[in-house]
């Protein structure tokens, strides 16, 4: 059994403390939000924010959650996420989707620090997000358009 802190709230798991905490969330807390890819953390599509920082949670163990919170989909909000969330839909970024989930998070936490990325910003924060389908630009200009309020589309 651990204690850990999500979204908010404060949830008691039991679970192993190997586990990893993408099993944690989707399995024992049923937050399907959060995507499971590769299991390696080289796709993104797990990513949650740890007291803000992005981390993978397909190789984050519960062990290393500790008093920290978790933030997942399901949690995010702020002026950034909504800025995000309309600066998609606006742009029309999401083509399968299944990405989407860990570039939003990966983009929130982005925003959170640098609220007026270069470029460079944007593709250094989402290096290490894969879209298979391969909507980078529309993603690097709904994060643009997030920061600056624009309405520009690609």
């Amino acid at each position: 059994m651990a204690t850990i802190k999500i979204n908010g709230q404060t949830v008691t798991v039991n679970a192993e403390p190997d586990t990893p905490l993408l099993w944690v969330l989707r399995g024992e807390l049923k937050m399907v939000g959060t995507k499971f890819g590769c299991g390696m953390a080289l796709c993104g599509a797990c990513t949650v924010h740890l007291n803000g920082e992005v981390v993978r949670s397909c190789v984050t163990p519960l062990s290393a959650v500790g008093d920290r919170e978790v933030t997942t989909i399901e949690g995010l909000h702020g002026k950034e996420a909504e800025a995000l969330r309309h600066a998609w839909t606006e742009i029309d970024v999401v083509q399968c989707g299944y990405c989407q989930v860990g570039q939003m998070m990966s983009a929130a936490a982005l925003l959170k620090k640098n609220p007026h990325p270069s470029d460079a910003d944007v593709d250094a924060a989402m290096s290490g997000n894969i879209c298979r389908c391969g909507t980078y630009p529309r993603i690097r200009a709904a994060i643009h358009m997030a920061a600056n309020g624009s309405s520009d589309k690609v």
